[in-house]
């Protein structure tokens, strides 16, 4: 450390010094006053350490009040802010889910509001007056949308899974294809889920053909059940052949062993009719002959994030009976949530237009030229020098959520570049801004795709857009300034 270093690292202000500051006063009014000497703590000691390890002359700014104010209170924001917060989704995947996957409906949102504001009969039957189960609160609906016999909610489809395992086939084998063993989201594999629940795994067939031969001759006296495992999240084709469920069902019912289909993503309506292809049902897998099917309940569902087993009630009952039940059991929320968004399903028209998921995939592509071109009015509004090059091009949104993996979305985005600065700024600068945008990046251009976007996002963008090209402004006028704005 230079002599100059030390010289200026005694003149640092102290703790006590910066608190009678009128900005941290301002502060404390508004925050801890552990969190703001501690902010203050931070900071100073970056700045020791600065110093100590600076060989060169010092800037005799860095000990000045006015530089470490901003410093301090940047920190104190930081260190305030919530972790979980809201953002704008301009990638065009739909179930995003890195950002909390689907949207819920303004029902559940409101029912939400209502239920979380008071008691409720949770686990109370108020007909007989004493404790009452949590799992009827969904059973009822669910069974009366699939015509199943019983329905069970858990935390997720991986714990339907799972817990399906568990009761069912504890110790004895399970008979999976080979073209079947998936890995979803987070390198959760079925071979890893099988092992763990205590079943014992049973591949039959190979990676791209399995024959109803090879499950019949797979049974055994160990088996506990056949499963069939939707591959949502990929597909397999060119010279391939699966056993269907109706055939499973056969083998099932004449070697009286369970047939469980999981659904994965699970959808309760045929999503060809809004000319998307055809993604099995789980009314379809009932009436196939699935025993037990399950499925999530935020993802083409559009509900709460949550998992489904229903089917057959003597399987349901031994899954609820089951000891994990009550580690994958759902709180009052998902259940709340959960009812409302099913029970739009008794119209599918309302389903479509009051589920934000649904909402989103049905949209008509005129309508989204539409709102790009507004989008791109508001963007070239607040650029009156021009600084970016601004235009509507056409795009590809996705379900996401390893639903309808084979089925690109037509749509249109807003695409910003610039002659000055490279696309990866303007993707900085707004996924750092209140609240943060999330957009994509292809050919140095910088997406923003409109399907996802919801009311009022618009706006924010154009304020971000507008702090972003004030910041640049100033930087232009000093290239020692290195400014980020956010709109607050």
């Amino acid at each position: 450390m230079s002599h100059s270093a030390q010289s200026i690292l005694r003149q640092l202000p102290s703790v006590d010094a910066l608190l009678q500051e009128p900005e941290i006063q301002e502060a404390l009014i508004h925050h801890p006053r552990r969190l703001v000497v501690e902010s203050i703590r931070s900071v100073l000691d970056s700045r020791r350490r600065s110093l100590r390890e600076h060989t060169e002359p010092v800037d005799h700014g860095e000990i000045q009040v006015t530089r470490i104010l901003p410093d301090v209170l940047g920190h104190l924001a930081a260190v305030s802010d919530f972790t979980l917060r809201p953002v704008i989704n301009g990638t065009g995947i739909i179930i995003h889910t890195n950002l909390g996957r689907s949207l819920l409906p303004e029902e559940a949102i409101e029912r939400l509001s209502i239920l979380c504001r008071s008691y409720n009969n949770l686990e109370y039957d108020l007909d007989q007056g004493r404790r009452g189960s949590r799992h009827v609160h969904a059973e009822a609906i669910l069974c009366e949308l699939t015509g199943a016999e019983a329905a069970l909610v858990v935390n997720n489809n991986a714990g339907a899974v799972f817990l399906t395992l568990s009761a069912l086939a504890q110790g004895r084998e399970v008979i999976v294809s080979r073209g079947q063993l998936v890995e979803i989201g987070g390198s959760f594999r079925i071979p890893d889920v099988m092992r763990s629940s205590g079943a014992v795994l049973k591949e039959v067939g190979t990676t791209n053909r399995t024959h109803p031969g090879d499950y019949e001759a797979a049974i055994g006296p160990e088996t506990a059940l056949i499963m069939k495992v939707h591959t949502s999240n990929y597909r397999i084709v060119g010279f391939t052949s699966e056993v269907s469920l109706q055939e499973m069902a056969v083998l099932g019912r004449k070697y009286s062993i369970p047939v469980v289909e999981d659904l994965g993503s699970g959808s309760f309506i045929d999503f060809s009719r809004l000319g998307l292809r055809g993604e099995p049902t789980v009314q379809a897998a009932l009436r196939g002959g699935a025993d037990l099917v399950t499925f999530s309940g935020d993802k083409l569902l559009g509900g709460p994030q949550a998992g489904v087993i229903l089917g057959r009630k003597d399987l349901v009952a031994k899954c609820k009976k089951n000891p994990l039940t009550r580690a994958f059991r759902v709180d009052k929320m998902t259940l709340a949530a959960l009812e409302v968004t099913l029970r739009l399903y008794r119209d599918e028209g309302k389903a479509v237009a009051r589920i934000p998921t649904l909402r989103m995939i049905s949209l008509p592509l005129e309508e989204l030229r539409g709102r790009a071109e507004r989008l791109a009015s508001l963007i070239v509004a607040v650029d009156p020098e021009h600084k970016l090059e601004v235009e509507i091009q056409p795009g590809v949104s996705q379900v996401g959520g390893g639903s309808l993996p084979a089925h690109d979305l037509e749509s249109w985005v807003v695409a910003i570049q610039s002659s000055t600065m490279g696309s990866h700024r303007i993707e900085a600068a707004l996924r750092r801004n209140r609240p943060p945008i999330i957009g994509r990046i292809e050919s140095d251009r910088y997406l923003l795709d409109v399907r996802t976007l919801q009311p009022g996002d618009e706006i924010h963008i154009q304020e971000a857009f507008r702090a972003f090209l004030a910041g640049i402004s100033m930087e232009s006028m000093d290239p020692n300034l290195d400014v980020e704005i956010t709109p607050v």
